[in-house]
């Protein structure tokens, strides 16, 4: 096929807007339906971005245009969502992480083996400008050759914020399953893939409190651990990781140690910068330049489809979603049972995007 790239959106939530703000912007794509299990959400929001149907699952899957499916649903419905897509015959670009579990993503991998089709998964911050210059700078050996890493974002949690904080507490979710895709991701990016992991979880509380919004004081239980500390193993080089949303201290930092310097990168959760370098012998952290794009989510849609016209690889892949949901389950098993874990999957860690590569600017 030639021209512009058909994308239907399954999921009509909170985030379904800056998605749609993107990915209807972009010239290499069209966005034709949006579904949602509530269909009056999907027509306000289909009419609020100018997509022309809305309905259920069935409706957007029937459209012949569509060759992408975004599946935006919650954790619980990403691997049913993707796997209906697929046997309608659609590409599926989805929400981190790809499944609940592993045997559920293995299934959707399968199935798009099988059926020749492809399988993308978010997170795509590490596409932004900031991690894309980051690994530039990495390939140029700006640090020597890397040999460590630290990773930490840490907060109270979301139920402070968020009106309907249960989901974040619940399996699929805790700090490591819902902010460690864009750590783990990057980390993955930047030094290849993890090979064995230790771990040790905590769960500071058992019931949380909603603290805004028409269900504030409703009292709900914790499921998962809400304070992880991992040790990661990438072969040449080791990472130290803390996901938490049992601390006072508000921290969001990747920093990258090398034989000849460290980086410091900007929050993986965004797409800029800024993107500090210390060599041996500098005194202080000095400023990169920092190039690319910071359009914001559906950049891995749109690297999906221009990949699909160009026939090659793109880069927010189901190999790389998988990898990171196999890390976070080892994570997860270590803590559970205090043992040294060996992950079975591997990624490739994507190339650079090229420094003109803009998403404003039509490929196709």
């Amino acid at each position: 096929m030639t021209g512009p790239v058909g994308v239907a959106i399954v999921g009509a939530g909170v985030i379904s807007g800056e998605y749609l703000r993107n990915l209807t912007s972009f010239p290499d794509v069209r966005v034709l339906g949006l579904a949602d299990l509530d269909q009056d959400r999907a027509a306000s929001v289909a009419a609020e971005f100018g997509v022309p149907v809305s309905g259920d699952l069935d409706t957007v899957l029937a459209l012949p245009e569509v060759e992408i499916v975004v599946n935006l649903t919650v954790p619980a419905a990403h691997a049913s969502v993707a796997l209906a897509a697929l046997r309608a015959g659609k590409h599926v670009y989805g929400e981190k992480p790809l499944a609940l579990d592993l045997d559920e993503a293995a299934k959707v991998m399968a199935e798009a083996a099988n059926l020749g089709l492809r399988v993308g998964g978010a997170p795509d911050t590490f596409l932004g400008a900031g991690l894309q210059s980051a690994l530039r700078a990495v390939r140029a050996g700006v640090v020597g050759t890397p040999v460590a890493a630290a990773a930490a974002v840490q907060s109270l949690g979301p139920e402070s914020w968020h009106p309907n904080p249960e989901f974040f507490y619940q399996r699929g979710g805790g700090p490591l399953f819902d902010l460690g895709p864009y750590y783990l991701t990057t980390l993955v990016s930047l030094l290849g893939p993890a090979t064995t992991v230790a771990a040790a979880t905590r769960r500071a509380r058992e019931h949380r409190v909603v603290g805004s919004g028409p269900k504030a004081g409703d009292v709900f239980p914790v499921e998962v651990p809400t304070h992880v500390h991992a040790l990661l193993d990438f072969g040449a080089a080791s990472a130290a990781a803390t996901f938490s949303f049992d601390s006072p201290i508000s921290r969001r930092s990747i920093e990258i140690i090398g034989s000849e310097g460290a980086l410091s990168l900007p929050d993986p959760n965004t797409f800029g910068g800024p993107l500090l370098a210390r060599g041996r012998r500098d005194g202080d952290w000095r400023e990169l330049p920092v190039t690319g794009t910071t359009a914001g989510r559906g950049l891995g849609v749109l690297d999906l489809a221009r990949s699909l016209r160009a026939g090659t690889p793109h880069r927010a892949s189901g190999e790389l979603a998988f990898h990171v949901l196999d890390l976070m389950t080892a994570i997860t098993e270590s803590g559970e049972h205090a043992e040294y874990r060996t992950l079975a999957s591997t990624a490739h860690s994507p190339e650079p995007l090229p420094d003109d590569w803009d998403p404003m600017r039509s490929t196709l």
